[in-house]
């Protein structure tokens, strides 16, 4: 039985409206047009149903009802993702999680929080403020972006370089299976026994389970935080100044970095005071006791002097650091207000090859006439270059995903790979292939199977079919 003759829709709908409130269940597209795709607009489907469950049980009682007719289930939670990730399955449903949103409990004595997956991000630090704690995970979409998504995602932001990616900054997550069964995976304990179940899952971008509740580590809130800004003539200089501070042990809170297009098009819309006349910008950040944090300043600045800045300063109160950031977290808003689309990329390389890579991607952009707006983590080597162009002008969209996927192609041959946190979804699943070999990949397909041996959770994305690789390596000549 094929998913698009398990049920009729209408049938479907009235079945779902028997779960949770009728006014939670879309099946007019109209209605349905906001959930066709996520951050990566380029990619759009319509989904035949949406449904909104209110708690964990009407979770459990929807996946039920699709696992027991064949139908493929779409978890999605704010959008916000870049991978296309959420993008709904034509003959499907998706399942948003926007309304589990309660903040369950926050442990002072444990620094814990325990929150449903449609709570923000940026809403448990400002919920554990009042306690002196906060949630370290920033990603620059962390006003909207939801923990579950975070989780699904393994997301990061511009903190992650000295505390980590969304995974080590979990301490349990509950999830539904395809089944409809409720599974508790880590705990409260530092360590659990059995395989790692709770890392495995997370970065799974809903292919292995949906996530419920989420339980994350908190930190102190640090006693002081100031921000080194620095301005280059090049893009080789800023380049080397982060590998010098990292080689000399320096692990900032955060090390960012913007090529001249992006400092221009933050600038103009945050007025940051950043200077525009740098090829390269450095936002480096460090946090800490006041002792440790002039130390360290003394020490990045030292770093910073040693590869001739056009320019240096040092954020001298709050509210200064607060808006030299909120340069770099607009970035993305802001180039897209000097073109009609962009398409943001995410791939990481060592360190060491910042530069070069920035500098082919620069041959790259000439190739195919499109200009490239760089705004990245610097320090843990994940990029972001955001492909400038125009939808509206026919073979557009075909040109920036062929660029796209070169950019891809580049990362894992330097060394690197071809995501970061922005998760492989249908975006970057041609790219699968260069990453990863054809027992890899099958090993993958049969952790999967081993979850959900129908296929039905968030089918075609993350892992491609074995027969796609193969008819991709020979596509490419059998480079990869």
């Amino acid at each position: 039985m094929t998913p698009e003759s398990a049920i009729d829709p209408g049938r479907l709908a009235e079945a779902l409206r028997g779960i949770v409130e009728p006014r939670f269940v879309i099946a007019d597209s109209e209605t349905a047009k906001p959930y066709e795709c996520d951050g990566l607009a380029i990619i759009r489907q319509p989904p035949m149903l949406v449904v909104l469950p209110g708690s964990v049980g009407e979770v459990q009682a929807v996946a039920r009802l699709c696992h027991r007719h064949g139908v493929p289930l779409v978890a999605r939670g704010a959008g916000t993702g870049l991978s296309a990730g959420a993008t709904p399955h034509p003959h499907g449903v998706v399942m948003s999680l926007a309304r589990l949103d309660r903040i369950q409990e926050i442990d002072s004595a444990a620094r814990t929080a325990r929150v449903q997956p449609g709570v923000t991000n940026l809403a448990i630090s400002q919920a554990a403020k009042p306690l002196g704690l906060y949630y370290a995970p920033d990603p620059s979409s962390q006003i909207a972006c939801t923990i579950g998504g975070n989780v699904a995602e393994n997301s990061g932001g511009v903190h992650c370089l000295k505390y980590g990616l969304t995974v080590h900054n979990l301490m349990a997550v509950e999830l539904v299976t395809v089944e409809g069964t409720l599974l508790r995976l880590g705990g409260r304990g530092l360590d659990c026994a059995g395989y790692d179940m709770m890392a495995l899952l997370t970065g799974s971008e809903g292919l292995l389970g949906i996530v419920v509740e989420v339980t994350v580590k908190l930190l102190p809130l640090p006693e002081i935080a100031q921000v080194v800004v620095a301005g280059y003539a090049s893009l080789r200089q800023a380049g080397d100044a982060v590998q010098q501070m990292i080689a000399e042990g320096i692990i900032p809170a955060g090390l960012e970095m913007m090529d001249g297009l992006a400092i221009r098009a933050a600038e103009d819309f945050a007025h940051a005071g950043y200077p525009t006349e740098a090829a390269a910008l450095l936002l480096c950040e460090v946090d800490g006791s006041v002792e440790e944090v002039a130390d360290q300043l003394a020490r990045v600045e030292a770093v910073m002097r040693r590869n001739d800045p056009l320019s240096l300063r040092v954020s001298s109160c709050e509210a200064e650091r607060l808006l030299l950031w909120k340069g770099r977290k607009s970035a993305f808003p802001a180039v897209g207000r000097i073109s009609p689309d962009y398409y943001c990329m995410d791939g990481t390389i060592p360190r060491r090859q910042l530069s070069n890579v920035l500098e082919r991607i620069a041959v790259l952009s000439a190739e195919y006439g499109l200009a490239v707006a760089n705004v990245f983590h610097a320090g843990d080597g994940n990029l972001h270059p955001l492909i400038l162009f125009d939808a509206g002008k026919p073979g557009e969209v075909e040109k920036v995903e062929a660029f796209g996927g070169r950019i891809l192609e580049l990362c894992v041959e330097v060394g690197g790979c071809i995501t970061g946190e922005h998760g492989v979804g249908l975006e970057k699943i041609r790219q699968m292939p260069i990453q990863f070999g054809d027992d890899e990949i099958i090993q993958f397909h049969a952790i999967k199977a081993a979850f959900d041996p129908g296929g039905t959770l968030n089918p075609g994305k993350g892992v491609p079919l074995l027969k796609q690789c193969q008819e991709y390596r020979a596509l490419r000549g059998g480079r990869f």
